[in-house]
């Protein structure tokens, strides 16, 4: 119930939000860096609105049952500490709308920026006919690459039954039924023996202590897709191991390691990685290519 009755617009509870935020020292990391960016991203999807709407809009009355229902997601907000995409069930990547919910990880991989550059200069897009996400979760990364190359054929997997459920839901949403397969494997293991133009993974990579430091907010969040091992590398060396035998000659691997890129390079110091850097921010992704990725194959135990 609104214990606050004279919050009455729009921009009473944006302001109010962000007051609160700051107070409550949250943590931001799913989509914003911010107070004011964060109470936008919970309040304007609450109340179906666009986030390019009239600004005018802000100073509209809200009825009595809107308000309940902004005092109690911020209440939320702040007292659980959820992440705002799970309130609203929404997170964009790559300029798209996803479904999310406590079964997935909210998107936030550099990889967008990658999809939307067609994988160049690593990948000749016009010979892009088949691509595999592994570990894709909401399905986020094999839909935006589903949309930029509307002739390949795309395989999805996940080990969780639950993250391809809603993986199924942003399928549909997105209508690319015909073109994305969901598969449930634990990495390579149940997939159909095939060869990949591309593979991407953004795999769990947190390592055990990095998981007793994680913020309350990615403690919604579920282990299975975060927690990789002492080194948070368990699911990158298992993928090293094995995407040569799914690549095409010409095939390249993707991978996000995060912060074990350090892990990863300390491990393999001789390997070819190539580290790439991305204009809207973020890191710890390496690419490596078939004949790399087979010299590498003789230092992996």
């Amino acid at each position: 119930m609104n214990d606050a009755p004279e919050l009455q617009t729009i921009r009473d509870f944006l302001r109010w939000a962000v007051s609160r935020f700051n107070e409550a020292g949250l943590y931001y990391g799913h989509g914003t860096e911010n107070a004011w960016d964060e109470a936008v991203a919970l309040i304007l999807p609450i109340l179906h609105l666009p986030f390019e709407c009239n600004r005018d809009v802000l100073d509209a009355k809200l009825t009595k049952a809107e308000c309940n229902t902004l005092f109690d997601v911020i209440q939320k907000r702040i007292k659980d500490r959820i992440p705002v995409p799970y309130l609203t069930h929404e997170a964009y990547f790559g300029g798209l709308s996803f479904y999310v919910d406590e079964r997935v990880l909210i998107p936030r991989s550099p990889f967008a920026e990658l999809i939307e550059n067609h994988f160049e200069p690593w990948v000749e897009a016009n010979s892009v006919n088949s691509i595999l996400d592994l570990c894709t979760g909401s399905g986020c990364i094999a839909i935006a690459c589903a949309k930029t190359f509307p002739e390949a054929y795309v395989d999805a997997s996940d080990i969780s039954a639950d993250a391809l459920s809603v993986a199924k839901i942003n399928v549909l949403r997105h209508n690319v039924e015909d073109q994305v397969t969901l598969h449930q494997s634990n990495l390579f293991d149940d997939l159909p023996a095939k060869k990949y133009d591309v593979i991407i993974s953004n795999p769990p990579y947190v390592t055990s202590q990095e998981m007793q430091e994680l913020p309350k907010e990615y403690l919604h969040e579920p282990t299975l897709g975060l927690a990789a091992g002492e080194e948070g590398l368990n699911f990158a060396i298992d993928i090293l191991k094995k995407a040569p035998q799914y690549l095409s000659p010409n095939g390249v691997l993707f991978v996000e390691v995060g912060n074990s890129e350090v892990n990863l390079i300390e491990k393999f110091p001789d390997a070819p990685f190539t580290w790439l850097e991305f204009e809207n921010g973020g890191g710890g992704v390496f690419m490596l290519n078939l004949p790399q990725l087979l010299e590498l194959q003789k230092n992996i135990n």
